[in-house]
C-alpha cells in the first residue's frame, strides 16, 4: 500500500511533467541584450619604443559578465574596450556571437606583455578566437586601433585590475 505523501508526490510529478512552462531566455543563460555599462579601469599599453597607448575599459569580472562581454553592442570607442581576467593564467578562447561590432582581441601573458593579437574579428562570427596558451587577461579593443597605433607582440600592459593578482600563478 502506497503512503498518502508518496501518492501525492507521484501525482505532483505526473502533473509537473505534463506542465509545459515557458523558460525566458535570461533563465536559460543565453545573452539576449547588451548589458549595462561595466565599471572601468585605465589600462596603458606601451611600446617598446616607450610610446604609451591610454585606454579606460570596462571589466568583465564575473562569469555572466564574461560570457556576454561586447554583445550586440554596436561600437567600441577607440579609446575603450573591456577587459577579461581569468583566475589564473589559461587558454582564452573568444568568438564573436551576437557580437556586432568588429574588434581587435589581444591577449595578455603572465609577464604582462602581449602574447597575441586577433585583429578584425567577423562580427556574428562562430569562430574560436584563441590565445594559443595560457594568458592571465584577454582585452578587446576596437577594430584597427592595434594596427593604427602600431601596438605589437611584446608590448607591456599596465592596470590596476592586472595588479591584484598573482603573475606565475
Amino acid at each position: 500500500m502506497m503512503s498518502f505523501k508518496t501518492g501525492l508526490r507521484l501525482v505532483l510529478a505526473a502533473c509537473m511533467a505534463t506542465v509545459s512552462v515557458p523558460v525566458l531566455a535570461e533563465e536559460t543563460g543565453e545573452p539576449t541584450h547588451a548589458q549595462a555599462p561595466l565599471p572601468t579601469v585605465p589600462l596603458t599599453i606601451t611600446s617598446a619604443n616607450g610610446t604609451k597607448h591610454l585606454f579606460t575599459v570596462e571589466k568583465a569580472m564575473t562569469p555572466r559578465e564574461q560570457q556576454v562581454g561586447e554583445m550586440f553592442r554596436p561600437s567600441v570607442p577607440a579609446d575603450g574596450g573591456m577587459i577579461f581576467v581569468w583566475p589564473f593564467p589559461r587558454q582564452s578562447d573568444m568568438w564573436m556571437e551576437n557580437t556586432r561590432a568588429s574588434l581587435d582581441i589581444v591577449f595578455i601573458g603572465a609577464d604582462n606583455r602581449i602574447s597575441s593579437i586577433v585583429e578584425n574579428a567577423v562580427p556574428l562570427s562562430l569562430a574560436r578566437i584563441s590565445s594559443h596558451g595560457p594568458v592571465r587577461a584577454t582585452v578587446e579593443l576596437q577594430a584597427g586601433i592595434t594596427e593604427k597605433l602600431g601596438i605589437v607582440v611584446g608590448d607591456r600592459v599596465d592596470s590596476p585590475v592586472l595588479t591584484n593578482q598573482p603573475a606565475g600563478k
